[in-house]
């Protein structure tokens, strides 16, 4: 890295040497890990740190490495995989904007969401805007990749507004649609056969809620587990319900789920519009959907990117470069029609 001037320094109290070698990680692995993300340089001499670089992620840098050595009080080990939460927590570029201008926002102040088991904390700027979103608005769409906690994150609220008395129940739906499988050749009726692709959800609730209190939950339809092909005719008042994978619905499927919520009810609506299984030809239900509705009062969208993944920092750049690679194939499909047109006017 090239020499930069100096954009900001922080001395660490109490200049403690064990927590600060927990702080930096072994080799400065950690120091490194936040100058990659940020773009900026790091050096330090015992407790203090001078950063150089762009000035506001200089600062932002500073403010995260202080949040981090609290931290160490009382913790043997901080590890990457914290160090990339924590990026994600603060919201990197959101980070930088704060410290360069001083000020908070709405989506600035801390969002706990409250279940019987845990407190989940959302992390990052989208997530907490998701949640908002979703506290404040009848229907909620999630859209992006795998591991950006849009579906967890749906769960929580929905366990929350349980225990607050805010609704009566929880439906958990998903589409009988899978990557390559069958869903006719599982043993059992549609609704066993659907079970396991909702362990996710499952697994989030007894994470929050406690095993025994799901199957009481469950036992008294309070949690339902529904295939979205059951839920023709019905109406949903005073419901949590969450529509899973919504990117494996048709338009008249989507159309069709949409049209059940009733009074007193919140609906979520989460998928990956990179991931649909549909048949060859036939549309996603959630990207028209997208289209036709994004400009609809009372309807929220929160679109999550390749920065908002919260699980290993791998999976954030597999989802980089498969949109880079489809990004190609759409641009030389383009090129490929224009060329053809070319060659038919000539």
């Amino acid at each position: 890295m090239e020499t930069q001037t100096l954009a900001h320094s922080i001395t660490l109290e109490p200049n403690d040497a064990r927590r600060l070698a927990n702080l930096c990680g072994q080799f400065d692995q950690h120091l490194r890990q936040i100058e990659q993300r940020l773009d900026i340089e790091i050096r330090n001499r015992g407790n203090q740190f001078s950063f150089y670089g762009d000035a506001k992620s200089a600062r932002a840098a500073g403010e995260l490495l202080s949040q981090l050595y609290r931290e160490t009080d009382g913790k043997d080990y901080l590890t990457p995989d914290e160090i990339h939460l924590a990026l994600q927590q603060a919201g990197v570029e959101e980070l930088a904007n704060k410290a360069g201008d001083g000020g908070t926002s709405e989506t600035d102040q801390v969002v706990l969401i409250r279940t019987k088991k845990c407190s989940v904390r959302p992390r990052g700027l989208n997530q907490r805007k998701y949640v908002r979103a979703v506290q404040t608005n009848d229907i909620n769409f999630g859209i992006g990749p795998a591991g950006t906690g849009k579906t967890y994150l749906a769960v929580a609220c929905a366990v929350e507004a349980l225990l607050k008395d805010e609704v009566e129940r929880i439906l958990l739906v998903r589409p009988a649609v899978e990557a390559g499988e069958k869903l006719g050749f599982l043993p059992g009726d549609l609704s066993q056969k659907v079970d396991p692709y909702l362990r996710p959800l499952y697994d989030a609730l007894y994470e929050m809620l406690g095993f025994e209190t799901v199957g009481k939950l469950i036992e008294r339809n309070v949690i339902e587990v529904a295939p979205l092909a059951y839920m023709r005719g019905r109406t949903l008042n005073n419901a949590f319900v969450i529509l899973d994978e919504s990117q494996n619905t048709t338009r008249e499927q989507m159309k069709m789920f949409l049209t059940r919520i009733g009074f007193g009810s919140t609906a979520v609506i989460t998928g990956d519009p990179s991931q649909v299984d549909l048949p060859r030809g036939q549309a996603s239900g959630l990207r028209h959907a997208v289209g036709v509705l994004e400009r609809v009062n009372g309807i929220s969208f929160t679109h999550f990117r390749a920065k908002d993944v919260v699980r290993h920092p791998l999976v954030q750049r597999i989802v980089e470069a498969y949109d880079i690679h489809e990004d190609e194939q759409e641009r030389g499909t383009l090129d490929r029609v224009a060329n053809k047109a070319d060659e038919n006017a000539a």
